[in-house]
């Protein structure tokens, strides 16, 4: 990747996003850190640069177009054009079928699929008219076999997230922007292992065939690899990184 990249990584204050950003700032990208939580995600953006030159936070609402919008105005004004978005921003919830309301379905299909669709649709449009850009969308094996263990509204929203990606895949291919997703199984984050107790993990990891939970790097780093301006004949796809979970 060229030093003059720049990428946008939505949820980035924690968990995965964090190790995305970080994996790309390492290799050079000038990474924009966007999450509702401002404040976490600039001690992240000041981890990986004191100065601010080559990591910046933002406090954004991805659910928002006006808040992306504004977001990506600062980032031209600062830095020029962006070339890479990592739609990660998402919400966990493990509620049974039966006792999701409807404010709660509403409130992780909005950040999840709606939040995805909205920084396809603003931040995508601006690549797509500048002729150059990659998209990766963090989908989930929740959305390909109706995991139930994170909730059914969750698994609904990366599973339209799939969707999502090759519809934006068609719409831009001609222009130079490429829409891939990613969708990583159990991962070793504390997200996942807030959904396991410590007494079920043993019995858990014996489901997966490779025997353990995945490292949030490998993720990170097929996800860098969708960014490259190398991967330019991959579009519509979805990379499963799941440890055998799901076979197709």
């Amino acid at each position: 990747m060229s030093d003059a990249d720049i990428a946008v990584v939505t949820g980035a204050a924690r968990g995965l996003g964090a190790v995305i950003a970080t994996r790309l700032h390492a290799r050079g990208l000038r990474v924009a850190l966007a999450d509702q939580d401002g404040e976490l995600a600039a001690s992240v953006a000041e981890a990986l640069d004191p100065s601010g030159a080559t990591a910046r936070a933002f406090t954004a609402d991805v659910r928002e177009p006006s808040s992306l919008r504004q977001m990506l105005a600062a980032i031209e004004a600062e830095w020029g054009d962006l070339h890479v978005v990592v739609n990660n921003a998402a919400r966990t919830r493990s509620t049974p079928l039966m006792q999701i309301t409807a404010e709660e379905f509403d409130a992780v299909i909005g950040v999840n699929l709606t939040g995805t669709f909205t920084a396809c649709q603003v931040l995508g449009a601006r690549m797509a008219e500048r002729g150059y850009g990659r998209i990766v969308n963090i989908g989930s094996l929740a959305g390909q076999n109706g995991g139930t263990a994170t909730g059914a509204h969750y698994a609904a929203s990366k599973g339209g997230i799939h969707t999502l990606t090759k519809v934006f895949a068609r719409e831009f291919a001609s222009r130079g922007v490429t829409v891939n997703a990613v969708a990583p199984g159990p991962l070793d984050l504390p997200v996942v292992h807030s959904l396991v107790p410590p007494d079920r993990m043993p019995s858990y990891l014996s489901t997966i065939p490779v025997g353990r939970l995945g490292a949030p790097e490998f993720v990170a780093q097929v996800v860098e690899l969708l960014a490259s301006r190398e991967a330019a004949f991959v579009t519509g796809a979805c990379w499963d990184v799941n440890g055998g979970l799901h076979l197709r």
